[in-house]
This record gives structure tokens, sequence and C-alpha cells, in this order.
């Protein structure tokens, strides 16, 4: 494990590392803004952020409404630095954030491949329950006006 990773609770980072992150991930469409990354953080119950000197290299967050439930969500760390323990310190120090608030139950929605990494943690498959996304609307094409019904 790299000692010299320091993983910290965050009010604020910087959208560009950010994307950095999450385009690393997979997550990012170029046709995105960041505006929205600075809200996502402020809005967010706890980020936490993973560092390498000050050069952000992983992050996750939770949404909660502070007082008994809290998801766990859009856990990333860049390739580069993957397979050192990095997410796992990242997650955890989430848990304990969470745990010190007195939120005891903390869900998140993992891809597959990301299950045994879950359960390593102490996360565990909820039988009978499933869960899901709402679909959302078609995107317009710029330019587009909305068809109404006359």
């Amino acid at each position: 494990m790299n000692t010299k990773i320091d993983i910290r609770i965050i009010r604020e980072a910087d959208p560009d590392a950010v994307v950095r992150l999450y385009r690393d991930a997979g997550w990012w469409d170029d046709s995105y803004t960041t505006d929205f990354i600075p809200h996502v953080i402020k809005n967010s119950f706890c980020v936490a952020g993973a560092f390498y000197g000050k050069r952000l290299i992983g992050m996750g967050r939770a949404i909660s409404d502070g007082i008994s439930d809290a998801y766990i969500q859009d856990i990333a760390v860049l390739n580069n630095y993957r397979g050192q323990g990095i997410g796992t310190r990242i997650v955890q120090t989430i848990i304990d954030y969470l745990r010190k608030h007195d939120i005891d139950w903390i869900g998140l929605i993992g891809v597959p491949d990301t299950k045994e990494f879950y359960e390593r943690l102490g996360f565990e498959i909820m039988p009978g329950h499933l869960p899901m996304l709402l679909k959302p609307p078609p995107r317009r094409r710029p330019g587009e006006k909305d068809k109404e019904k006359s």
C-alpha cells in the first residue's frame, strides 16, 4: 500500500481533477460541462479525496439525509493508482465519517465486477431488493423545439 497517499474528507475539489477521474473511469461524456461539479461536492453529505501530493487521484462520496440513511457512490481511482488499496481506503473513510455521524444504514449500487471489492468491505447483496433507475427523457438535439400537441 502506498503510504504517500493521503485520504481525507474534502468540501471542494478542482472540477478539472474530478473530470479527469470520471473520464478515466469511463463516466464522462464530453457533452457535459463542469458547472455542476462544485454543487455535487458541496451538496454531498461527505466526499473523500485521495491525494498524491496535491494531485487528486481518487474520490468517492456519500449522499444522505444526515440522520439515518446514506448511499455511497462515485468511487473512482485513476487507473495508474489502482491495486494499491486506495479505493478501499476511500470507502472506509466514508464509512467512518458516516458512522461518526450515527448513520448506520449505508447502501450502494455497484457494477457487477465490483461485487468482490464491496464484499471485502462488509457489504452484501440485499436479497429481495431490486435496484432501479428512472428512465431519463429523450435528449433533444440542439435547436430542436418541443413537440406540442395542438
